[in-house]
C-alpha cells in the first residue's frame, strides 16, 4: 500500500505556520480544548456506532441464530451437533481444509519464485510482468473457473492433459483458486523481499558465500514472516470463496457452498448461521496469527538498513525471465479463453467470431442492466467509502481527546478483515430483515449493498489511510490548534492535498472490489439491484457460458480502464508532489 504524500498545490499556497512553540497550553501542560474539538468527538462516536451497527450487530445475529431453531427457541449447541453428525456435511469441513491446504502449498512457492525474480534479478520487462501478475484481481474469481471449464472440461481444448480426470471437482477448484489468489500472495511476498537489508548480502559477498547459501541463510529467514502472512491470506481466501466451487466444484461440497445452499436453496438460516461460524473460525485464527506476525516484523526493522540492489547474472536472469514468461502466459491464457468465449458463436461447434453474446445475451435479455448497477454500486462505494474510511482514519489519528475511544475504533476497523463476505452478507439478512429493526427499510436496496461492500473492504483501505496520515508531521494539527483553526479546515487545506495519491489508491481498490465482489452481496440483492458479478453467477448456472463470459469481459475491461486512469492521475500528482518537495 502506498504511503501517500502527494501535494496538489505549491508550497506558497500553504498557510504560514509558526513553530510548535506557539502551541497554547494550560497550566497543567495540556492543550486547551476548543469548541471544534467537540465536533471531532461527536464524529468519533458516530464512527464507533456505525462500525458497531454495521459490523458487530450482524455478526452477533449470526451467533444468536446459531443457538436457535427455526421457531426461535433456544437449543444451545444442538444445531452444531446435528451438522457434524451428518456425514455429507462433515465431509465438507474435510474437503474445505484439503482444498485450502493444497492451494496454499502450490501457490506460495510459485508466488515466491515470481517475487524473487522481480526483486533479486536484473531480467528485462519487470514492470510488464508485475502488471500482468495483477490480471486475476480484475475479474470475479468464478470467471477463472469458467475459463478452466473451456480449457479442460468435457468439450475443453486441452481436456486430454488431465488424463481422463474430470475438471469438475477438487482438481478444478484447486487450479482455479491458485489462479485467483496468486496476485494476493505475490504482493505480500514482494513487500517482504523488498524490505531485505542489503548490508547482509554485501558481507556475505565479501566472504565468498555462494548464491544458494545466501538464499537459505539470509533470504528465507528474512522473508519468513512474509511467507507466513501470504500463506494465511491464501488459506483464508480459499476457505471463504464460493464462486469457484459453485461453477466448477461439481458434487464436491465445501463450507462456503454449504452456507449458500442452506440459505438460498433451503431457506434454513439457522443452519446457515452454524456453517457461517465454522467458516468464521479459520478466518479469525488466520487474522490473529497475521496480526501477531506483523507486530514482530515491525520490531525487526532497522533504521540503518539499506536497500538490496541486485547484480546482473546472465544465467540466473535468463532462468527467472523464462519462469516469469511462463507464468504470465498462463495468466493471459486463462483470461484470453474467457474473452475468446465471449465472442464465439457456440463452443466448440461454431467458432465464428460474433457479438451475439453481448447483444442477445446481455442487451436484449436485459442482463446489461446488472452491469450498470455494478457501475452505480462502484461509484457509490468509492464516494462514500473514501469519505467514511479516510475521514475515520483522520479523526482517529489526527484529532485530540477521547483517548479511550480510539483503541476501540482501531479494533473495530481491523475486524472486517477477519469476517468472510458470506458471513457478513448472512448477518446483514438476519439483522436488517428483522421487522423490529428501525433500519429495516435498508434491506433489498442499493444502500445496503453499498454499506456491506464498504464494511467488507474497510480494513485494507483504513490501513492505507493510516499509513498516509502517519507520514504527515503532527505539527500541522498542533499549530492549527494553537491558532484556534478548526480541524476540518486543516483537513481540507493540508491533509487532503498531501494524501491525495493515497485517497485515489483507496478509491481504485474500492472500485475494483465493488465490481468483482460476490460473496458479500449474493444474499442481499433484489431484482432491481442485481449486480454484474451476480448476473455472471446466474448466467453460468443457467448454462449460458457465452453471455457469462461476456459479462466477465466487461468487468475486466472496466477495471482495467480504472487502473489506467489511476496510474495516469497518480503519476501527475506525484510529479507535482516531488516538485513541491524540491522547492
Amino acid at each position: 500500500m502506498p504511503d501517500g504524500g502527494g501535494m496538489s498545490r505549491p508550497a506558497s499556497a500553504l498557510p504560514m505556520m509558526p513553530s510548535s512553540s506557539a502551541t497554547v497550553s494550560t497550566g497543567s501542560g495540556h492543550q486547551q480544548s476548543h469548541w471544534h474539538d467537540r465536533i471531532a468527538h461527536g464524529l468519533l462516536l458516530v464512527v464507533c456506532a456505525g462500525l458497531a451497527i454495521f459490523l458487530l450487530m450482524p455478526v452477533m445475529m449470526i451467533l444468536i441464530h446459531s443457538v436457535q431453531d427455526r421457531d426461535g427457541t433456544f437449543v444451545g449447541l444442538r444445531q452444531f451437533t446435528e451438522y457434524m453428525s451428518t456425514p455429507a456435511l462433515r465431509q465438507s469441513v474435510f474437503n474445505t481444509l484439503t482444498i485450502a491446504i493444497s492451494v496454499t502449498v502450490l501457490v506460495i512457492p510459485a508466488a515466491f519464485t515470481f517475487a524473487y525474480a522481480l526483486t533479486r534479478s536484473m531480467m528485462p520487462l519487470k514492470r510488464v510482468f508485475r502488471t500482468l501478475s495483477l490480471i486475476p484481481i480484475l475479474a470475479p474469481s468464478l470467471l477463472a473457473a469458467i475459463s478452466f471449464v473451456q480449457w479442460f472440461g468435457t468439450q475443453g481444448a486441452l481436456k486430454g492433459l488431465l488424463g481422463g480426470a474430470s475438471i469438475y471437482g477438487p482438481i478444478g477448484i484447486i487450479i482455479s483458486e491458485c489462479y485467483a489468489v496468486f496476485p494476493h500472495a505475490l504482493m505480500i511476498l514482494i513487500t517482504a523481499l523488498t524490505l531485505a537489508d542489503g548490508r547482509l548480502y554485501e558481507v556475505a559477498e565479501s566472504l565468498g558465500t555462494s548464491r544458494l547459501r545466501k538464499f537459505w541463510t539470509i533470504t528465507l529467514p528474512g522473508a519468513k514472516y512474509g511467507l507466513i502472512s501470504a500463506a494465511l491470506v491464501v488459506f483464508t481466501f480459499t476457505v471463504n470463496d464460493f464462486g469457484v466451487p459453485k461453477v466448477i466444484g461439481g458434487d464436491y461440497n465445501v463450507l462456503a457452498m454449504d452456507v449458500y445452499q442452506q440459505v438460498i436453496g433451503q431457506q434454513n438460516f439457522n443452519k446457515g448461521a452454524v456453517v457461517s461460524l465454522l467458516l468464521l473460525l479459520p478466518a479469525l485464527m488466520a487474522f490473529a496469527i497475521d496480526f501477531t506476525i506483523r507486530r514482530k516484523l515491525q520490531s525487526q526493522l532497522s533504521a540503518r538498513a539499506v536497500p538490496f540492489v541486485p547484480k546482473r547474472h546472465r544465467i540466473f536472469d535468463s532462468l527467472m525471465f523464462c519462469y516469469c514468461s511462463v507464468v504470465a502466459l498462463l495468466l493471459l491464457a486463462v483470461l484470453g479463453m474467457a474473452v475468446y468465449t465471449s465472442f464465439i458463436k457456440l463452443w466448440p461447434y461454431n467458432l465464428t467470431l460474433v457479438l451475439d453474446h453481448y447483444y442477445f445475451g446481455l442487451i436484449q435479455d436485459g442482463i446489461l442492466e446488472s452491469y450498470f448497477n455494478s457501475l452505480k454500486l462502484a461509484a457509490y462505494v468509492v464516494c462514500s467509502g473514501i469519505v467514511l474510511i479516510f475521514g475515520s482514519a483522520y479523526l482517529v489519528e489526527k484529532t485530540r481527546g477521547m483517548t479511550a475511544a480510539r483503541p476501540i475504533i482501531r479494533l473495530l476497523a481491523m475486524l472486517p478483515m477477519g469476517v468472510p463476505g458470506l458471513v457478513l452478507g448472512l448477518g446483514y439478512i438476519m439483522f436488517f430483515n428483522h421487522p423490529d429493526n428501525p433500519l429495516n427499510f435498508l434491506y433489498r436496496t442499493m444502500a445496503i449493498l453499498v454499506l456491506s461492500t464498504v464494511v467488507h473492504y474497510f480494513t485494507s483501505s483504513f490501513l492505507t489511510a493510516v499509513t498516509a496520515l502517519k507520514a504527515i508531521d503532527n505539527e500541522f494539527e498542533a499549530v492549527s490548534a494553537s491558532l484556534k483553526v478548526p480541524f476540518y479546515k486543516t483537513f481540507f487545506r493540508v491533509t487532503v492535498p498531501v494524501c491525495l495519491p493515497a485517497i485515489l489508491d483507496i478509491g481504485r481498490y474500492l472500485f475494483i472490489n465493488a465490481m468483482t465482489t460476490i460473496s458479500a452481496v449474493v444474499f442481499l440483492y433484489s431484482p432491481d439491484t442485481t449486480l454484474a458479478s451476480v448476473a455472471l453467477l446466474n448466467l453460468e448456472a443457467e448454462g449460458k457460458i457465452g453471455p457469462a463470459a461476456a459479462m466477465g469481459t466487461l468487468i475486466v475491461l472496466t477495471s482495467t480502464i480504472v487502473c489506467l486512469l489511476y496510474a495516469v492521475t497518480t503519476r501527475v500528482l506525484l510529479k507535482k508532489a516531488q516538485s513541491w518537495r524540491q522547492t
